[in-house]
């Protein structure tokens, strides 16, 4: 006797289920491994932190505000951008260094001190660069913007 119209079982096999969860394994543990530590990712943290500083001290200076300047420091552990030292405005950020350096023009610590036009009042391209598991050019041109790569003549 067969059964007409018999259901049809619909779904993954053991097989598939398998595979599938066989296949997460292995992306997960390459995964973590990139995301593990934040070292290579620390001169491009430190990049974008340095831009925000920058960007902070110009609107002070278009505003005229006292807090017009931007100092910029390392020590053994931390990068630290302190906008407007030495003013009641000050503002200090520190990110862990993770094994990154900074180089800049001059060595650290540096001050940068902004015009009114939001440029810098040196009057010159300043670039900086981030090294670590990666390097990463940030320059301050002498108009102020701030950019990733190598300052252009």
């Amino acid at each position: 006797m067969t059964i007409k119209n018999a259901p049809r079982s619909s779904g993954f096999t053991l097989v598939e289920l398998v595979m599938v969860i066989i296949l997460i394994g292995v992306l997960s543990a390459l995964g973590v491994g990139l995301f593990a530590g934040r070292s290579a990712f620390s001169p491009l943290l430190a990049t974008q932190q340095l831009a925000s500083a920058t960007l902070l001290v110009q609107q002070a200076a278009l505003a005229g505000n006292v807090a017009n300047t931007l100092t910029i420091e390392q020590d053994g552990s931390n990068f630290r951008f302190i906008v407007g030292a030495g003013t009641s405005a000050s503002r200090t950020f520190e990110l862990s260094r993770e094994g990154a350096t900074l180089s800049a023009p001059g060595g650290l610590p540096l001050t940068i001190t902004f015009n009114a036009n939001g440029a810098p009042a040196a009057g010159a391209n300043l670039e900086f660069t981030f090294t670590g598991d990666s390097t990463f050019d940030t320059c301050l041109s002498s108009l102020g913007a701030v950019y990733r790569g190598s300052c252009q003549p």
